[in-house]
């Protein structure tokens, strides 16, 4: 039998350490070095500002999202990110990498207001949209429908495009879905009739 190299003798120790930790202790007591939720909006551009230029937008399925959060904490130092959006977008990455999960997390994690918006359906694509979707409509990263095609996204029937919104939707060629509400549990149903009416006027369809 071969020896163990140093590598992969450290990676035994630390298995071994996880493990026993887990035996020993509950998972409250080993959770107190998890990230605390950041702003999956935030999380998106940040990502194209920082990650996409040499990761090319990686599925975000390509990692569990515990492993996610392995490699959030290296690329944070890789990277130079803050902590806040080392959050950000490892919440992203989580949220984009199960869609049902992310549908579970809108449930309970807030109830959205049930009154009118104050907000127009452009404040909530800046807010909300604009950084997966672009400014111009035509997506910030591979796979991200481009609202300005003819017989694109658009040519949907409103009602489609209000389900998609509502529950959370993944493009064919996207390799992340979008979370329900686009991963902003406050926006009401009227705050999304609302944008997609912004979206036929701002790209014409």
């Amino acid at each position: 039998m071969k020896p163990l190299n140093q590598s992969m003798l450290k990676t035994s120790l630390a298995a071994t350490a996880i493990s026993l930790a887990g035996s020993l202790f509950p998972a409250s007591v080993l959770a107190f070095d998890y990230p605390k939720p950041g702003n999956f909006a935030l999380g998106a551009q940040q990502w194209a500002d920082n990650c996409s230029r040499c990761h090319n937008i990686r599925p975000a399925n390509e990692l569990r999202d515990d492993q996610w959060i392995t490699t959030m904490f290296h690329m944070r130092v890789r990277a130079g990110l803050t902590g806040q959006e080392m959050r950000n977008i490892l919440t992203f990455l989580q949220k984009s990498n199960d869609n049902a999960g992310a549908a579970q997390l809108v449930k309970t994690s807030a109830t959205p207001a049930t009154g009118g918006s104050s907000l127009s359906g452009k404040e909530i694509y800046a807010g909300t949209c604009v950084a997966c979707h672009s400014a111009d409509g035509k997506g910030a990263f591979p796979g991200v429908p481009d609202f300005t095609r003819k017989d694109g996204r658009l040519s949907k029937a409103d009602d489609v495009l209000f389900r998609h919104v509502m529950g959370g939707f993944q493009s064919p060629g996207s390799p992340m879905a979008m979370p329900p509400r686009g991963g902003n549990a406050n926006l009401t149903d009227r705050d999304i009739r609302n944008v997609i009416q912004y979206l036929h006027e701002e790209f014409g369809s």
